[in-house]
């Protein structure tokens, strides 16, 4: 969600990167980002299960809690526009803010539960919020590195990070999105619609649903056949 700026901006072609960074917000980000690394990070050199370290993990819901509630009151009292939508102001109703609230919650148990990226709902999301194809993709994406890079340093300040996998993986997905990027503005193009970008992402959706339960049922059998636990495992046990 960006502010709206004043009148006597320049149009948006002549607007330069830098001050098309609305800093407020992203400081906002940063602020989240470096809160869960810390707490993360201690969290590592606790005994498992201990009281401090739960009191160090719930730390976290805080520093969510609180910028939530700081954007939450921002939308509710229209003091924030979405920019791709021009200078519309937002005033959301209670229960719109509750249920966008929950989307990103359940996004965010997506995301850690199955290790699939909570673009796959923020994007629909963004759709259904009126946003344009190209911005929600892009949101969507951003979002997702803001989590992957907490994770990214986390491991490697623990010495856990397998930096030649990691540069393999970056130099793949480097490769892949600029070719895809590059595919789909050639098909908007040729086609003259910005919604081919809604059909992939719906296929991609389909497909990663269908390959994750393919392998969930394919990792069952197996696991049946050699009458392994399918329990769950003890969250206190120690590793």
């Amino acid at each position: 969600m960006l502010p709206s700026g004043p009148s006597t901006m320049p149009a948006d072609d002549d607007i330069s990167l830098i001050h098309n960074i609305y800093w407020k917000e992203l400081s906002l980000l940063v602020y989240v980002w470096i809160g869960f690394l810390i707490v993360q990070i201690i969290k590592e050199y606790l005994q498992t299960c201990s009281v401090m370290y739960w009191i160090v993990n719930s730390l976290q819901i805080p520093i969510a809690a609180s910028v939530t509630v700081f954007e939450a009151i921002c939308l509710y009292k229209g003091r924030r526009v979405i920019a791709s939508k021009g200078k519309e102001i937002t005033n959301w109703k209670i229960y719109q803010i509750l249920f966008y609230c929950s989307c990103g919650i359940i996004a965010g148990m997506v995301g850690g539960l199955l290790g699939l990226g909570g673009g796959f709902i923020l994007g629909p999301l963004f759709l259904e919020l009126g946003i344009p194809p190209q911005v929600a993709s892009a949101t969507s994406t951003f979002s997702m590195a803001f989590s992957s890079s907490m994770s990214v340093v986390q491991y490697y300040l623990l010495n856990r990070f397998p930096i030649p996998y990691a540069a393999y993986f970056v130099l793949v997905a480097t490769i892949a999105a600029f070719t895809g990027q590059h595919v789909v503005r050639k098909i908007i193009a040729v086609l003259g619609r910005a919604s081919i970008i809604i059909f992939i992402l719906a296929l991609t959706i389909f497909i990663s649903a269908i390959s994750l339960g393919g392998v969930g049922i394919a990792d069952m059998v197996e696991k049946l056949e050699d009458e392994e636990y399918m329990g769950f495992e003890n969250l206190c046990k120690l590793s």
